[in-house]
């Protein structure tokens, strides 16, 4: 059974739910409306006894090309406070994933960006396409990272390895995934959410009392978490007064170089 409803796609089959974020146009970049979306089916599938196991997907071959560039613009134009505001918001939307009672698994397919890549990385695990564009580059874009970089990367990382990801922004692949400890396993990218959806059938085939017992025993650190996103949402409304991110953005968007001068 598939179900669409604005941005999302849903198919249950077999005790499994696979949600496909569905913007291909714009590559799943991540709006507040994609978010309120994913935010609608999680709540959805949350009170379903029939439900075991979660596949998180992007459409057209894209995972998700991070934040929206106009949505970053026009928060430029609101206060720190009403930024802050909005980004815990807005994290909020798209990590209620974490809300799911079940494992998750994220099947990551071509490019994974920002916060995009964060969104992947709060399911329980990540098979990856070993060709995926992946990168934590919010400061190549003259932005604090957010929805939850600074506390899931150093998770699956440690911290040494978390502070060159996040301070160089560099790109990396899904083989690099894997052997950083942000992925389970790296597929032929025509293979990738088929494995992930093997993966999720086993797991869901398992019973599910004692399956959603362990889920909620080796889930996350809700409260560091919570204290990492409003340290992130604070410093990320910093940026967005910012020239340098002004810069970022419009060397973004004309494919060049950024120049930051430190204001």
């Amino acid at each position: 059974m598939t179900v669409q409803a604005t941005g999302v796609l849903l198919d249950l089959e077999g005790g499994v739910a696979t949600l496909t974020l569905n913007d291909a146009a714009r590559r799943n970049a991540m709006t507040p409306e994609l978010g309120d979306a994913l935010r609608a089916r999680v709540e959805e599938l949350r009170g379903r006894e029939d439900v075991r196991a979660v596949v998180l997907a992007g459409a057209g071959g894209t995972f998700s090309a991070g934040g929206d560039l106009q949505m970053l613009e026009r928060l430029r134009q609101v206060s720190s406070e009403e930024a802050r505001v909005f980004m815990l918001d807005f994290y909020s939307r798209y990590l209620s994933i974490l809300d799911l009672p079940v494992p998750t698994v994220a099947a990551v397919e071509g490019a994974a960006i920002g916060a995009g890549l964060c969104v992947a990385l709060a399911c329980d695990m990540c098979i990856i396409s070993e060709d995926a564009k992946l990168a934590l580059n919010f400061v190549q874009l003259g932005l604090h990272p957010g929805m939850g970089a600074t506390w899931l990367v150093p998770l699956r990382t440690g911290p040494q390895r978390a502070a060159e990801l996040l301070l160089t922004g560099r790109r990396f692949d899904g083989r690099e995934a894997v052997r950083l400890g942000l992925a389970l396993e790296a597929t032929p990218a025509t293979e990738t959410r088929t494995r992930a959806r093997a993966l999720a059938t086993g797991i869901a085939s398992n019973a599910p009392l004692a399956t959603r017992g362990l889920k909620q025993r080796l889930g996350l650190d809700r409260a560091g978490l919570h204290r990492a996103l409003a340290e992130e949402a604070r410093l990320q409304a910093e940026s967005y007064g910012s020239s340098d991110l002004g810069e970022g953005l419009a060397a973004a968007a004309a494919r060049r170089p950024p120049v930051f001068q430190g204001r």
